[in-house]
This record gives structure tokens, sequence and C-alpha cells, in this order.
């Protein structure tokens, strides 16, 4: 019943995505041409804010957990399981403040209004995943970016999405080159629930009702533990507090 109850609300919430992406697209190149950064990002959160909105119309809810515990001032590397393009629509939102830039995949960078304008403008770095030796010096820009800044790199261990919430191996990678060339940084780990089930159905209809949590764990530090022991802890931080 619900599902059948979600193709008129889903054509409605898909049409306003696509009409919002649009519109910011060239609010985004007004903001970063004419006037900068700072004017740009603004312009990024807002879109992201009216992402979030147009989630509600399928009666999605979102909840922070212990964003307070996030340590000001210095740079972070959050690092979280991957369910839905909503995570990151979220994550710009929630944690603004800590100007959050993602690890992402060449592909995004180009066709997609909106997002691959950020991808491509706003500190974001974009990876070949079928080339590993490309990557590693994009990531290094990233991590160098994040310690000079003192702002965040968003990086997803799996590599790519969970259609059922169970998490996937987590690659290490990727993390270890953010630790290596931003020593300074705080690894924060988030475990994301339910956000899978907006596409439960796949891309259309979309799951009606869904409770989104974004479950903010202890932070570390980089330069005070092993990589090895930062990794386990990190990975078992996140995997612990999904609930599948």
């Amino acid at each position: 019943m619900q599902k059948i109850i979600s193709y008129p609300i889903s054509f409605i919430a898909l049409f306003l995505f696509l009409m919002t992406l649009v519109v910011f697209h060239p609010i985004q190149w007004i903001c970063f041409n004419l006037v900068g950064y700072q004017a740009h990002k603004k312009s990024v959160d807002y879109l992201n804010f009216m992402l979030i909105r147009i989630g509600h119309i399928l009666g999605t809810t979102y909840k922070v957990e212990n964003r307070e515990d996030i340590p000001n001032g210095v740079p972070i590397i959050f690092v979280a399981n991957h369910q839905s393009l909503y995570d990151i629509i979220a994550i710009i939102w929630f944690f603004r403040k800590f100007h959050p830039k993602f690890v992402s995949k060449k592909e995004l960078g180009k066709g997609v209004p909106s997002v691959s304008y950020n991808l491509r403008h706003g500190g974001s770095v974009l990876i070949d995943r079928k080339d590993p030796k490309q990557a590693v010096p994009n990531i290094k820009k990233l991590s160098e970016y994040i310690e000079f800044h003192k702002r965040s790199a968003v990086i997803f261990p799996e590599g790519t999405r969970t259609k059922t919430g169970v998490p996937k191996e987590f690659s290490q990678t990727g993390l270890k080159i953010l630790c290596k060339y931003a020593p300074s940084a705080f690894v924060v780990p988030i475990s994301i629930n339910n956000s899978w089930k907006i596409f439960k159905y796949g891309f259309f209809p979309l799951g009606l009702g869904n409770h989104l949590t974004f479950v903010v764990h202890k932070p570390l530090s980089v330069k005070d533990l092993s990589f090895d022991e930062l990794m386990k802890q990190t990975e078992q931080s996140i995997v612990q507090g999904i609930k599948t």
C-alpha cells in the first residue's frame, strides 16, 4: 500500500528536487565567480537545506546525535557508512560549520546540475576508482587543504552505497592518505541509519516516512594513535552504531 501511495508523492518530490538543482546551478556560478568561496559555500548550504525540506514531503525526518562532541578549530575527517544520496545532503547541511569536502567518484563531476559544479569548484576531489594511482595525489591534495584551512573531509570507506543498510567491507587506502597528510586532524566516525530505505524500491517510487539518524562517535586524534588502531576503532564505532 505504501508503494502505491508513494507514486504521486515521489513524482512531486523528484520534480522539486530536480528544479532545485537547476535553479541553484546558476546561483552557485554567480556566487563562485563574482563573490568568492564564502558566498559559494552559502549557496551550497542552502541548496542542501532545500533538498532536506523536499525530503520532508516524503515524511523523512532527521536526527543528529552528539554533534557537540566534534572539536572546533582543527581539521576533521568524517568517516561514515554510505546508504544513499541523502547521506551527502544531510552531512553538507547539518555539518556545514565544518565546511565538509568529499572524496567522490569522477563520474559525478559532470552532467548533474549543481552537484557537479560544487564537486569541481567547492574543494572536493574527484577520483577514478579504476585507477588507484590517480586517486592518491588527489586525496593528498584534499588532506593538505583541510590541514591548512582547518576544514573537513568526508570519506565513505565502503566505496559505494549499500542497498540494504548492511555495511560493506571498509577500505583503508583513502583514510590512510588523509591521515598521513593531515596529521593534526581528528577522525570522527559517523553511523548512518535508515537512509537506504528512501530508495528501497529503487529510484522510483521513493520510500515514505523514514527516520534518518546520524550518530557521531568519539573523535580520534590522528597523532595519538597508530593507523591500524585508528582504523580498527573507527570501523568498530561505525558498524556498532548501524541498526539493520
